[in-house]
């Protein structure tokens, strides 16, 4: 008897053990919050590698000098707006521009409005790649990278920083 009876305080008398519960959910979360903090270091890391937007503006030529298959850029006043392609005429002739997604609404430029368009001219119209208005503000009509690289350029209005390059007329 003596023997239960010992067995029993000895039970009694030692002290309670934490919950081994508690202690698995604190490392849950530190282990989440790793793992969070990886993930944001690595999204800070690929945004920092990443190539920057810059782009060096071609020098303007006259519309009537635009040939099929080769990067160029022309300046003008904007004529009719078609939702995304609006009609581009200087003293020699007129271009149809192709603005592409940002175009989409028809407000992206105004009749009357003088731009400078750059792009690739192709089966007789200008596939825009940038547009800098007559203050010099340029925007970018290229289409948004693919996947979470481009989630800047789908929620940002495209503005571009110029690289220095050759005056524009």
């Amino acid at each position: 008897m003596t023997t239960e009876n010992e067995t029993t305080q000895t039970r009694t008398e030692m002290p309670a053990t934490p919950s081994r519960r508690g202690g698995r959910a604190k490392a849950a979360f530190a282990g989440l919050g790793l793992l969070a903090l990886g993930l944001a270091g690595g999204a800070g890391a690929t945004a920092a590698l990443s190539p920057s937007d810059n782009t060096v503006l071609m020098k303007p030529v006259a519309v009537n000098a635009l040939e099929d298959g080769t990067q160029t850029a022309v300046k003008g006043t904007v004529g009719d707006v078609f939702g995304n392609k609006f009609v581009l005429a200087d003293g020699t002739g007129r271009a149809l521009i192709d603005s592409g997604w940002r175009g989409e609404g028809g407000d992206l430029v105004k009749p009357g409005e003088t731009v400078t368009v750059q792009g690739r001219f192709d089966r007789g119209s200008l596939h825009g790649e940038v547009l800098v208005r007559a203050d010099g503000a340029a925007q970018s009509l290229k289409p948004p990278k693919p996947g979470p690289r481009g989630w800047a350029e789908r929620l940002g209005d495209g503005h571009l920083r110029v690289a220095e390059g050759p005056e524009l007329p």
